[in-house]
């Protein structure tokens, strides 16, 4: 089972841009479907982002649409998201996450990160 690793959160001011990483070990990168989820305090986790196997299509929220863009590198096994015109409402802790079939719910997903903290103040 494909292990991931999530790093490049941070505190930043609205209007400034992040790219988090989802670094896969352990498993065939290119045999899973990576998404990006994120958990606000208080909320449940929603769904963010995700890219197929072949980085053919690409899915995003209507939140993050237009802002976000995620792409995945092949030779390093990581998939990136990254992150423009951040707002407030962009805090969260962000999870990547691998499936074998590829949907937009976390509960399709079997393997998670740990997660990396993302602050966007006003």
């Amino acid at each position: 089972q494909v292990q991931l690793a999530e790093s490049g959160g941070g505190r930043v001011q609205a209007g400034d841009s992040l790219r988090l990483s989802c670094a896969a070990s352990g498993g065939t990168f290119s045999s899973y479907v990576i998404g990006w989820f994120r958990q606000a305090p208080g909320k449940e986790r929603e769904f963010v982002a995700l890219i197929n196997r072949s980085s053919t299509i690409t899915t995003y929220a209507d939140s993050v649409k237009g802002r976000f863009t995620i792409s995945r590198d092949y030779a390093k096994n990581t998939v990136y998201l990254q992150m423009n015109s951040l707002k407030p409402e962009d805090t969260a802790v962000y999870y990547c996450a691998a499936s074998s079939i590829g949907s937009i719910r976390s509960m399709n997903y079997d393997s998670w990160g740990q997660g990396t903290q993302v602050t966007v103040s006003s």
